[in-house]
């Protein structure tokens, strides 16, 4: 590794599993300190031992905003500011066509991932040092036509539209906003399905093959280092050119 992140302080929320978790273990990897904060404490345990060195994780709910108070009085307390603030965790329901759309499923999905998302990155302006990088977790459904998955998408869509106006909010401090936007991603997902719906992912992705945890993580590494210095309000697709025909 070559140290893109010596010394910096990186928080990434809902960082217990997949794609985020991948990269906390990138991050260290790299040089920074690591805060993760998930709801399951067994499986906040499991990544901080999985991860190894220089992180600290904090148990609560991206979504629920004394929860997050908690994790940046942590972040204060133990590092002081923040260098790196990535905004992961996100719901979805899949599946669901608009006549069986509900309250509670609308609910779920905007709470976590649109209210999570603002109020996780406004508690954490304080701490943002100068320069920082801010880096929200979008999706391919939010630029692609995908039955039963319209709440979801919109919410994902909201998250695009946010960077590009705070962008502009926070330039005054040379904060960068910008938005890592995965499709299919080998996370588990398809442990115990039929190998046909797997492959009917595989057979719309250009590249041929689904993606890999890691292959995100390099993506957020980019987005979170000195080498994306003149890079803000862009959305950053991963997904094998699924988005891009």
């Amino acid at each position: 590794m070559s140290n893109r992140l010596r010394g910096k302080v990186a928080v990434i929320t809902g960082a217990t599993s997949g794609l985020a978790l991948a990269t906390a273990k990138r991050f260290v990897a790299e040089g920074a300190y690591v805060f993760i904060n998930g709801r399951r404490k067994e499986q906040l345990d499991k990544a901080l031992k999985e991860i190894g060195r220089n992180a600290t994780g904090v148990q609560g709910d991206a979504g629920n905003l004394a929860d997050l108070d908690r994790l940046f009085d942590t972040v204060k307390r133990e590092k002081g500011h923040i260098d790196v603030l990535f905004a992961s965790a996100g719901a979805g329901e899949f599946g669901i066509p608009l006549e069986k759309v509900t309250p509670e499923n609308f609910a779920l999905v905007f709470d976590l991932n649109v209210r999570g998302t603002v109020f996780t990155v406004q508690k954490a302006l304080p701490l943002l040092s100068e320069g920082a990088s801010v880096i929200m977790t979008g999706s391919i459904a939010s630029v692609k036509g995908i039955p039963g998955f319209s709440v979801y998408a919109a919410s994902k869509a909201a998250v695009r539209s946010l960077a590009r106006s705070w962008l502009l909010e926070l330039q005054p401090r040379k904060i960068r906003v910008n938005v890592l936007s995965p499709g299919t991603i080998d996370t588990g997902i398809f442990v115990g399905t039929d190998p046909a719906i797997k492959q009917s992912f595989v057979a719309g992705i250009p590249m041929g093959r689904i993606g890999q945890p890691e292959e995100v993580a390099n993506a957020a590494l980019f987005l979170a280092s000195d080498e994306s210095s003149f890079v803000t309000g862009i959305e950053l697709f991963v997904d094998g050119g699924t988005a891009q025909v």
